[in-house]
């Protein structure tokens, strides 16, 4: 079998067809008959506890799923085998953008997935993940100019198209629900959270690392706060100076186009929502090194930060996977314990709080998935492709897959650095 035959006859009429200058490679699957063999053999054993169902194109099943449970259809197996046996981290997720599998319910078939994550491949072969893992590529490092490259290849795709699916807010970060809370509350409800753990009232000089498209920023500046904040993106550089202007708060806050190495000055606050996961782990002494000469004596430090489990951190911290390719470049999730660890190592904060809310997030995730999906043809008209369309369900779907799972969590910290008595 030749790789340009594989599953000819069992292509979908409406399979997508990724254009070569746009998503190279990802048309044509790899040939490794002796990967695929080995990746097929290690799929049927990975799904047959599942709560899922697995159609063939010859109508079998695999999966311990029932009436009701989640239905993978595998339109083109020996290409969705091929594609797992060369390279599974990656694979996976490239064959729902070709086409090779289908699925109605694409969040719930892969919670199953999620929830036994760490066990997929077995004990006896976790010792040869080293050999086949691919690593992080070097010119991803996040050094300063290898962030701005990272960040400009997701947070500058359009500014329209991320608020195609974010609420008005534009917070692209897990929400906290309260009771009846629709999005733009539960985001405020957010914020509100974290600018408490960072200390933020009348009066109180903020610095932001990451600025986001700015609703954290003109909430401090309703707060009385003046706010320094810094991104490295210049598409929501320019769009949350507008919804600074916009609620009245430029004279409170300024939007720099800065790293957060190279940030000057003292505050009394630091907030960061969700922008550790992109410093990537070489970095962290640095970044939180930088807190703590930002602070000022009894200043706060206000987190939010995915979290996963220390071992499954320390197992995919080199690995290159599919959301590195197509998603997040660069990017870490850290440990509750690298966090306590970072701050501890690099500065003299003490914690002095920590809430954690991961099926909000999975809550967020979901709202922004149907929403996106009910406004492809307002994203289509962007210029965006049916390719991207399965690449970001895929994306919003995965996430959510990881916090229903646990597999994935989010939390808040409160961090204080000493007051100068203390210093003394």
């Amino acid at each position: 079998m030749t790789t340009s035959s594989i599953d000819r006859a069992t292509v979908p009429a409406d399979r997508p067809k990724p254009e070569e200058n746009h998503w190279p490679g990802l048309d044509t699957p790899p040939h490794s008959p002796l990967r695929a063999r080995i990746a097929e053999s290690l799929f049927r054993h990975a799904v047959r506890p599942l709560d899922v169902s697995v159609v063939l194109p010859d109508g079998k099943r695999l999966g311990a799923g029932g009436e009701g449970s989640p239905e993978m259809r595998l339109h083109r197996p020996a290409a969705f085998f091929h594609r797992l046996g060369v390279d599974a981290k990656i694979g996976f997720g490239e064959s729902y953008m070709a086409g090779d599998w289908t699925t109605d319910r694409l969040a719930e078939l892969l919670t199953p997935f999620a929830e036994r994550m760490a066990v997929v491949i077995p004990p006896v072969l976790q010792k040869f993940r080293r050999f086949v893992d691919r690593r992080q590529p070097t010119v991803e490092q996040n050094t300063l100019e290898g962030a701005r490259a990272n960040i400009h290849r997701h947070y500058d795709l359009s500014n329209d198209l991320f608020a195609t699916f974010l609420d008005e807010s534009m917070m692209y970060s897990s929400a906290i629900f309260g009771p009846d809370d629709d999005l733009t509350v539960a985001q405020h409800r957010k914020l509100d959270s974290v600018l408490d753990y960072a200390g933020v009232r009348d009066g109180s000089e903020v610095l932001e690392i990451g600025t986001g498209w700015g609703e954290l920023a003109i909430r401090a500046a309703a707060r009385g706060a003046r706010v320094t904040s810094l991104t490295i993106s210049q598409e929501q550089k320019t769009l949350a100076d507008q919804r600074i202007a916009e609620a009245g708060f430029s004279d409170r806050v300024d939007v720099q186009l800065c790293d957060y190495r190279e940030s000057q000055g003292e505050f009394d606050a630091v907030v960061s929502v969700e922008m550790i996961e992109a410093v990537g782990a070489d970095y962290w002494p640095t970044f939180f090194g930088t807190i703590g000469q930002r602070l000022r004596p009894g200043g706060k430090f206000g987190l939010q930060a995915i979290t996963m489990d220390h071992d499954r951190m320390l197992a995919s911290a080199a690995s290159y996977t599919w959301i590195h390719k197509y998603i997040f470049p660069g990017g870490l999730i850290p440990s509750t314990r690298a966090v306590a660890e970072g701050i501890k190592e690099n500065t003299q904060l003490k914690a002095n709080g920590v809430r954690e809310f991961g099926q909000d997030y999975a809550r967020t995730l979901r709202l922004w998935r149907e929403r996106f999906n009910q406004r492809w043809a307002e994203v289509a008209d962007l210029g965006f492709d049916e390719v991207f369309r399965r690449m970001w369900e895929f994306y919003l779907a995965y996430s959510e897959a990881g916090f229903r799972s646990g597999y994935l969590k989010v939390h808040q910290f409160g961090f204080a650095a000493p007051d100068a008595s203390d210093a003394g």
